[in-house]
């Protein structure tokens, strides 16, 4: 254990158990299931940052989306798993389809706040 594992905490210690190969147990078993849930999804690795090892956000059709901690290899692995084709962010960037419902979901939380404090 390093001097700073003292104060990352135990989820922490247990998201780095599962990098080595990718997404295993309850992360993997959320990311098929919204694979299976949503239509054309397409997964985006993002590179390991100070505070996060490599991600992969997997982003629908429609732009909805979510994203987990993989590791090194496990986003191409779990596209390959899942069957979906898998792009590098820091190459491609992201969708605008991705932005667009970014931009809508913040439009409908917005006036959703507005109704509430009418009603008050």
């Amino acid at each position: 254990m390093g001097l700073l594992d003292r104060f990352r905490g135990a989820t922490a210690r247990a998201g780095r158990a599962a990098r080595p190969g990718g997404p295993r147990g309850e992360d993997a078993r959320y990311l098929a299931d919204w694979v299976r849930t949503h239509t054309g999804v397409e997964g985006y690795v993002e590179p390991k940052t100070t505070v996060t090892d490599v991600t992969v956000v997997l982003i629908a059709a429609d732009g909805e989306w979510t994203r987990r901690v993989v590791g090194e290899r496990g986003a191409h692995r779990l596209a390959g798993d899942l069957g979906i084709p898998v792009y590098d962010v820091a190459r491609t960037g992201y969708p605008q389809r991705m932005r667009d419902h970014d931009e809508r979901e913040r439009i409908r939380r917005k006036r959703e706040l507005e109704r509430e404090l009418d009603e008050l």
